[in-house]
């Protein structure tokens, strides 16, 4: 059975003879009920104490949880934001050499085309050098023959106007001879400008 402080301070002891002074035991109970009293709240302030330190033990560890679980959850999630940003990154590298791929392949169809146009241009300027050179000779020749022809044709009039010597003049030419010579030259040379234009 636990005692009180109250039973203490009336707690009836029996009197004997030769027994305690009688004040001086109430003295002493009053005092040790006193004692106990205040022991009694200490240790209720205590248990009380214990229970709010219980509590927020329990809320730091609830805390502590919370703490716990959102840093596996940032955690896991940082993981599977990297993850996707390598595969992002990945993805965007294999798209990006892909397109470079096609983009060196077209270049260089396009650096083939063009070469081959080159070559066809060098081909078609060798051909009109060709053809050039060969009408600047046909133009060249038909020139010199026509300033032979002129020659030719001054000469024979100076024999012609030439006082005759019977036995020592060579047959001349007539008019009409003279004309058909003259204009000789010139259907050959339109025949060799005809020639070098359809060339």
């Amino acid at each position: 059975m636990k005692v009180t402080p109250l039973d203490l301070r009336q707690a009836k002891l029996r009197i004997v003879m030769r027994g305690y002074d009688r004040n001086e035991v109430d003295a002493l109970l009053n005092e040790v009920a006193d004692d106990y009293e205040q022991a009694l709240r200490e240790a209720d302030r205590l248990h009380q104490e214990l229970l709010r330190l219980e509590a927020v033990v329990t809320e730091h560890r609830e805390h502590e949880r919370n703490l716990r679980n959102t840093l596996l959850t940032a955690q896991r999630l940082s993981d599977e934001i990297r993850e996707h940003a390598e595969l992002e990154s990945r993805r965007i590298v294999e798209d990006a050499e892909s397109r470079a791929e096609l983009i060196l392949q077209k270049s260089q169809a396009r650096i083939d085309e063009v070469q081959r146009e080159i070559d066809a241009l060098k081909l078609k300027r060798r051909d009109v050098e060709t053809s050039l050179q060969s009408t600047i000779a046909t133009l060249r020749n038909a020139l010199d023959f026509v300033k032979e022809q002129d020659q030719k044709e001054r000469d024979e009039k100076i024999l012609l106007h030439r006082p005759r010597q019977v036995a020592q003049e060579p047959p001349t030419q007539s008019a009409s001879q003279a004309q058909v010579v003259g204009g000789s030259p010139l259907s050959s040379l339109m025949r060799s400008l005809d020639a070098a234009a359809e060339g």
